[in-house]
C-alpha cells in the first residue's frame, strides 16, 4: 500500500507500530510468529519466537525477547504503552514447523510444537484471544501483519501466499 512503512521483524525480536504500517518476519521454520492486534487502535506487534520457555533455560540476560513466556508480556507492555488496549486485542499465530522430520518417538525434541505450545499458554494466560493460526507442517513462513487491516500473510517457499 502506498505510504506504508514496513518494519522488519529479526530472529528472536519483536517490534510494535501503528498503522499505516506493517511488521514482517523472514524464516519462520520452527519458530512462531505471533501478530498482536487492537482493532480499535489499530496498534500491532509481531514477535519472532525461537525458544520457549526463558526460565527453563536459566533466564539467560539480554535474551527475554527470543522466548514466549517473556517476550509476548514484554510486547503487550509496548503496546499498552502505544495506547493499546487488551480488551480489544486479537492474536494470530504462524510456524512452528517440524524441520527435521522427527519420528514421533523424538517428539520431546520438536522445537516448533513446544513454541506452538508455549506461545499458546502464553496468550491465554495473558487474556489475548487467538483467532487465528496455521502452525507445524514441515514448511517455513514468512509473515507480514498489515496494521491498517490487521489482516495477516503468510507466504511459503512454494511461492503459496494464505490470509491469516
Amino acid at each position: 500500500m502506498a505510504g506504508e512503512k514496513t518494519v522488519i521483524v529479526g530472529i528472536g525480536e519483536f517490534r510494535v507500530a501503528r498503522a499505516p504500517a506493517a511488521l514482517i518476519t523472514h524464516n519462520l521454520g520452527s519458530c512462531v510468529g505471533v501478530a498482536l492486534y487492537d482493532v480499535r487502535q489499530r496498534i500491532g506487534g509481531l514477535a519472532h519466537i525461537t525458544l520457549p520457555s526463558y526460565k527453563a533455560m536459566g533466564s539467560p540476560q539480554g535474551k527475554e525477547v527470543k522466548f514466549a513466556d517473556t517476550a509476548i508480556p514484554l510486547m503487550l507492555k509496548e503496546m499498552e504503552r502505544m495506547g493499546a488496549h487488551r480488551s480489544f486485542m486479537i492474536a494470530k499465530i504462524a510456524g512452528g514447523a517440524d524441520m527435521f522430520g522427527l519420528p514421533g518417538n523424538f517428539s520431546e525434541m520438536d522445537i516448533g510444537r513446544q513454541n506452538v505450545e508455549a506461545v499458546k499458554d502464553c496468550l491465554k494466560r495473558c487474556g489475548i484471544n487467538l483467532v487465528a493460526e496455521e502452525v507445524l507442517g514441515s514448511i517455513p513462513r514468512t509473515m507480514e501483519l498489515d496494521l491498517i487491516t490487521g489482516r495477516v500473510i503468510l507466504k511459503t517457499s512454494q511461492k503459496k501466499t494464505r490470509f491469516l
